[in-house]
Parts: C-alpha cells; sequence; structure tokens
C-alpha cells in the first residue's frame, strides 16, 4: 500500500480551527477522561508530521515538550533555522516535491497537522489523500477558517462516521484519485 498524506484535524461546525485570536479554547466542548476520538492509535500509524510554523509555535506556547519530536517533522515555515534532532524547517517552499520525496520512501503515513494555510496549499495541488475531520458541536462565529475555498474541486469518499456522546462527529474521507 502507497504512503497516503493524511489529515487529522478538528474544527468548529462552522469550520474553524481556532478563534479570532488563535485560540483553541472551544476544544474543550468535547474534552472527555479517557477519550481520545481516536488520536492516540492514528499517531501510530504515521512517521512523519508536516505542520506550519503557526501551528509549531501554539504547540510549543502550552508549555509542554514537542509531542511528535520523536517522529520525523518539518515545520513549513519562510524563515530559515537550523534543524532541531527530528525536527526540519523546511522553507524550500514547494510542497509537492516534499510530498513526492515523502511518498517514495519506506514507511507509515504522513500526518498533516495544520493550519490553515498548509492545508489549502496542500489541497491547491490534490496532495491530500485522506481527511480526517473532527467536527465540534460549537458555532464560533469566526476565527481561522480550515477551508479557504482556493482549491480546485476534489471528490471525496466517506469511509467512515462516528458520533460519540460528546457530541462530536468524526468524518473520514477518502480522495477518489486513490
Amino acid at each position: 500500500m502507497d504512503k497516503r498524506i493524511i489529515l487529522y484535524i478538528a474544527m468548529s461546525l462552522d469550520g474553524y480551527i481556532a478563534d479570532s485570536d488563535g485560540g483553541l479554547d472551544f476544544l474543550s466542548v468535547v474534552e472527555k477522561e479517557g477519550e481520545d476520538y481516536g488520536y492516540e492509535k492514528f499517531v501510530e500509524s504515521v512517521d512523519t508530521i508536516i505542520m506550519g510554523r503557526k501551528t509549531y509555535d501554539k504547540v510549543l506556547s502550552f508549555g509542554i515538550d514537542f509531542p511528535h519530536a520523536h517522529k520525523r517533522c518539518y515545520i513549513l515555515t519562510r524563515t530559515q533555522r537550523p534543524d532541531e534532532g527530528n525536527i526540519t524547517f523546511y522553507n524550500q517552499g514547494n510542497l509537492k516535491m516534499l510530498i513526492q520525496h515523502l511518498k517514495s520512501q519506506q514507511g507509515k503515513d504522513v500526518f498533516v497537522d495544520g493550519g490553515a494555510d498548509v492545508v489549502n496549499e496542500l489541497l491547491k495541488d490534490g496532495l491530500i489523500d485522506e481527511l480526517i475531520i473532527s467536527v465540534v458541536p460549537v458555532l464560533l462565529g469566526g476565527g481561522v477558517s480550515l477551508f479557504k475555498m482556493e482549491y480546485p474541486v476534489q471528490k471525496l469518499t466517506l469511509s467512515s462516521a462516528k458520533s460519540f456522546d460528546t457530541g462530536l462527529v468524526q468524518l473520514h474521507y477518502i480522495t477518489d484519485r486513490q
């Protein structure tokens, strides 16, 4: 089976991945002890993470160690920075080349962890193979929109839909080009 590029992300019902201040407090609506909505199992299925620099900085702002430091990580940035362990600060600009390189290597799937600019750049070039979107039952009314409507039409097939007692609904789509 070919290596897949998989977006795994949470958004509000109205399509925002962060509030207007970049905050993620809305995610607390679905926090439940012992429930991770399949996240841990998903993370075990990947060996590479792609995320934008703003998302990376947000994770570090939580005052915790970077949770993916043991995996190969590509932090997309416009600024040149030295690599740190498994973390590569990628500023080559050509995501298509990076994705082709990652797909040509042996190993597990690739986790796209955001943010919206990265997701939309990948969608523009049809580089995301699967989307796993957890819809949080809250309307934010504004913020950082997951989809910026700057990409071509892409047909998707629903692989699964799971609902949880917290009101979260997790949708798993596969692109039809697979």
